[in-house]
């Protein structure tokens, strides 16, 4: 019984984690969230953006293997990598709310 309870918890809480993600531009940060986890990352923390296939170490909250990672002060370990649905638009608001930022030239709009 135990040993179920737990098992339900753990599947619970990677679903809540993979399917509740959402990125928000607000006015001074970006607001990222999934499941229980969120970072509040300043725009001028923010210094680069690229793509990586890495998906499997460092802080991430994602859902697909085509991801970017974001360089920063804020975050733990200096990065974190994200999957927006919509990668050409979400860049486009980035570079427009955080123009300082480098983008990988794969990445460019």
């Amino acid at each position: 019984m135990i040993l179920a309870i737990v098992l339900f918890s753990v599947i619970g809480l990677l679903w809540w984690s993979t399917f509740s993600i959402q990125y928000t531009f607000l006015e001074d940060i970006l607001y990222i969230k999934g499941g229980p986890f969120r970072s509040k990352i300043p725009y001028h923390a923010i210094t680069s953006v690229y793509a990586t296939k890495n998906i499997w170490t460092g802080y991430r909250i994602l859902s697909s293997k085509e991801a970017i990672e974001i360089l920063n002060s804020q975050t733990i370990l200096g990065s974190i990598k994200i999957s927006p649905e919509q990668q050409t638009i979400f860049l486009q608001e980035l570079e427009k709310r955080a123009p300082q930022v480098q983008i990988q030239n794969e990445l460019k709009i």
